[in-house]
C-alpha cells in the first residue's frame, strides 16, 4: 500500500555533498531542510566564518512515499536512511525543535561518540593535542578531567568534547 502522507525522511547524500543536494532537491521544488551552524575556519593566512552543515551527510526531505524515486535520482542524494528494515521518518516536532535550537544562536556541537569516564582518549585538537589521558569526569560539555598518564595527574581542562577521541 503506498502511503501519500507527507513525512520528513533523512537522507544520505554523497561526501561533503549536502549544500549541493539540498540546491537540487530545491530545485525539483521538494521540501527539504539543511541544518546549518556557523563555524570560524582557520587557514594559515586568515580566520573565516563558514556555514556547515551541523550533520555530516543528512538532508532532511518532507515528502509522500511516492516521490521517493525523485529524491533518490537527485545528484548527491546516496540513500534512504533505514531503521528495522523501513525507511526511517521523524515526527514534524523533531524537525520545528531543531529549527527552533538553530535559531536561538546557541553554540551546538556534534558529538559522534559515546565516552564515558575511566576511558582512555586520545585529544586531537587545541591546546592539548596529542595529549592520551584517562577521563575522569565531564563537568560540561567543555569542562573536562583528565588523569594525565605520564604524570600521574589529574588536570581539570576546558576543550571541546568534540576534541577528544576514545582510544582503541
Amino acid at each position: 500500500m503506498i502511503d501519500n502522507s507527507y513525512k520528513w525522511y533523512p537522507v544520505y547524500t554523497k561526501s561533503r555533498a549536502e549544500k549541493k543536494a539540498y540546491q537540487e532537491l530545491q530545485k525539483k521544488n521538494i521540501t527539504c531542510y539543511l541544518p546549518l551552524r556557523r563555524e570560524l575556519r582557520q587557514w594559515s593566512d586568515r580566520k573565516k566564518w563558514v556555514e556547515e552543515p551541523l550533520f555530516k551527510s543528512y538532508v532532511f526531505v518532507h515528502i509522500s512515499s511516492k516521490e521517493y524515486p525523485e529524491v533518490l535520482m537527485t545528484q548527491g542524494i546516496s540513500r534512504f536512511v533505514y531503521f528495522s528494515g523501513k525507511i526511517a521518518s521523524m515526527p514534524q516536532k523533531q524537525i520545528e525543535d531543531l529549527k527552533l535550537l538553530l535559531a536561538n544562536g546557541d553554540d551546538l556541537e556534534i558529538i559522534e561518540h559515546e565516552i564515558e569516564p575511566g576511558e582512555r582518549v586520545l585529544v586531537n585538537a587545541g591546546p592539548f593535542k596529542g595529549m592520551i589521558a584517562e577521563l575522569i569526569s565531564i563537568k560540561n560539555k567543555r569542562s573536562l578531567v583528565l588523569k594525565l598518564e605520564a604524570l600521574g595527574y589529574a588536570i581539570h581542562i576546558n576543550t571541546s568534547m568534540a576534541y577528544i577521541e576514545p582510544l582503541a
